[in-house]
């Protein structure tokens, strides 16, 4: 049904001060142990090779030669993660940051999961099917699996997590997801949904991480942390630790077939320059949003591979488009205009990204249109759109902080500059870590935050842009939108599909009140003792499946 290209692993070899033919012997016999132990892909090797001068046939039969290495069982996985506060909550519904996201992953799962070459992997659902017209759904529950409590899961739970998620008093991340359901019912161990317009690409919508099945849906306690997933939680410092062990029961193998580590902490490193010297040091194993401006000088230390994976990752300026002075087109044309996006891939991501064109999609999602013009940076038309709409003149204030997205303040500071430069009287406010994802996101009109994106566009879209979603976070409110995106996931013609989506992405950069200056690349960085490494464009950490997928030598 779809066909999402996976995005190789950006992974560059470090020299030492050896003559020429040592180093390409190092170099070689290095990138040799790497595909042996998962961290390259063969596909990865070649063009290496070539370039130390290895010709194919040779660099054919070194590959042949080479026996991926057995994954080894035991041990701890400690995970410096950016992105915890004080208020994070293990009630998956409210989860919007790295660190929940990363702790639920170890003790929750939902029915599927996508892979990084597009494919969905069934969890909790052993395998699934839509009809002709892709408005019913059933989903057949995997037998024998229990919760960490003990407790058989049954297709009536997932019925209900998904009720606690859709219900009209949610406040759930996935509610916008999860409305299209028209009513559910569970056949023994079958879990159906029939939808008010077909959607091809439900399957999909089900991988979000907020839809984690827990016992009796979790409407007794959401925050309990009980669930299907490989560790169960021991204990939870919000803004400071995770601590899970693994589970002897897990259903989905044994360590040396998955989740090889017997604990995983999590640990909360909000600090960019603490985050790196943990790793540096050895406190920890493996951290996330590695600062472009760092990237290549941290890449150097032995110890330390940096790995970089484009995907459908954005850095954004959010305005609210029912709040003044946001509430006015002219306006938001003009602070678009002044946006200089180019500049921000250059300076904030030091090449690690590319380009945005204030509309959540780009060519890393299927039936992307790349016909829709992009939006330059011109002064001259900032300042016009500017005067046209009217406004008095006072500071329009800019929040942002660290823990935006790396860069954060840099790229606010950037801005201001010029907006300025066209008569816009931008203010920056930078406001405290600690809070950021509860008291300004999603509730101040005007801020930097990140989206991590997701597998297809309908999912994107329904999570941030229709109408109802709890995660609409531009107030972007426009039936006709909506009834487009309704269309679109009834439609199985893909051309026609692709012209749909192509309508909805041109209206939100004409009229949104999104601005993505750029998309970023997922920039992790991992000890060298860690092996198993795989590249995943649908999140930073492996999707946050390292904990899962890796083990250490």
């Amino acid at each position: 049904m779809l066909n999402v290209k996976p995005y190789p692993l950006k992974i560059r070899a470090k020299t030492r001060e050896f003559n020429r033919e040592t180093i390409m012997s190092k170099q070689l016999e290095d990138l040799s142990a790497r595909v042996a132990a998962g961290t390259l892909t063969r596909r990865e090797f070649m063009p290496k090779a070539a370039a130390l001068g290895v010709t194919a046939a040779v660099a054919t039969s070194m590959l042949a030669s080479t026996a991926k290495a057995a994954p080894v069982a035991g041990g701890t996985f400690k995970m410096g993660v950016q992105g915890g506060e004080s208020t994070n909550s293990q009630d998956p519904a409210t989860w919007a940051s790295d660190v929940p996201i990363a702790g639920g992953q170890l003790w929750g799962e939902g029915l599927v999961e996508v892979e990084a070459d597009g494919s969905l992997t069934g969890l909790v659902a052993e395998s699934w099917e839509g009809s002709a017209d892709a408005k019913t759904w059933r989903f057949k529950i995997r037998q024998g699996i229990t919760f960490s409590n003990g407790q058989a899961v049954t297709s009536e739970d997932v019925m209900k997590t998904m009720e606690r998620h859709s219900n009209e008093d949610s406040k759930s991340g996935a509610r916008g997801i999860v409305q299209g359901i028209e009513s559910m019912r569970t056949d023994g161990d079958v879990f159906e949904v029939t939808l008010g317009v077909g959607n091809a690409d439900l399957p999909y919508l089900m991988a979000d991480y907020h839809l984690m099945i827990q016992p009796g849906g979790g409407f007794d306690d959401p925050t309990a942390a009980i669930g299907t997933g490989a560790y169960t939680l021991e204990s939870d410092e919000p803004g400071v630790r995770m601590v899970a062990k693994r589970r002897d029961d897990y259903w989905g193998g044994d360590q040396t077939v998955t989740a090889h580590y017997d604990t995983v902490e999590v640990i909360v490193l909000n600090d960019a320059t603490a985050r790196t010297a943990a790793l540096q040091s050895g406190q920890v194993d493996t951290i996330n949003r590695v600062e472009p401006k760092i990237a290549k000088l941290l890449d150097r230390a032995p110890t330390v591979d940096v790995l970089s994976t484009a995907g459908r990752g954005h850095y954004v300026i959010i305005m609210h488009i029912d709040t003044a002075p946001f509430d006015e087109n002219e306006l938001r044309l003009a602070l678009k205009h002044a946006l200089n996006r180019e500049e921000m891939v250059e300076k904030i991501l030091q090449g690690y990204g590319s380009i945005g064109n204030d509309m959540p999609i780009n060519a890393a999602y299927p039936l992307f249109d790349d016909t829709i013009p992009q939006r330059t940076f011109d002064l001259e038309k900032a300042a016009e759109h500017y005067k046209k709409s009217g406004h008095d003149g006072s500071p329009i204030i800019l929040r942002t902080a660290d823990g935006a997205f790396p860069g954060a303040v840099d790229a606010a500071a950037l801005f201001q500059q010029s907006a300025q430069a066209a008569g816009i009287p931008l203010e920056i406010k930078r406001e405290p870590n600690d809070g950021y994802w509860s008291e300004v996101w999603n509730v101040q009109p005007f801020c930097c935050s990140y989206w991590g994106g997701r597998p297809v566009q309908d999912q994107m879209y329904t999570t941030a842009y229709l109408s109802t979603a709890d995660w609409n976070d531009t107030r972007w409110k426009n039936a006709e939108f909506d009834e487009m995106l309704f269309a679109a996931r009834a439609e199985l013609d893909e051309a026609k599909r692709k012209d749909i989506y192509s309508k909805m992405g041109r209206m939100l950069n004409e009229q949104g009140g999104l601005m993505v200056p750029m998309f970023n690349d997922f920039v992790d960085a991992v000890s060298t003792k860690v092996q198993g490494w795989e590249s995943a464009p649908n999140g930073p950490q492996m999707n946050w499946y390292a904990f899962k997928k890796t083990w250490k030598a």
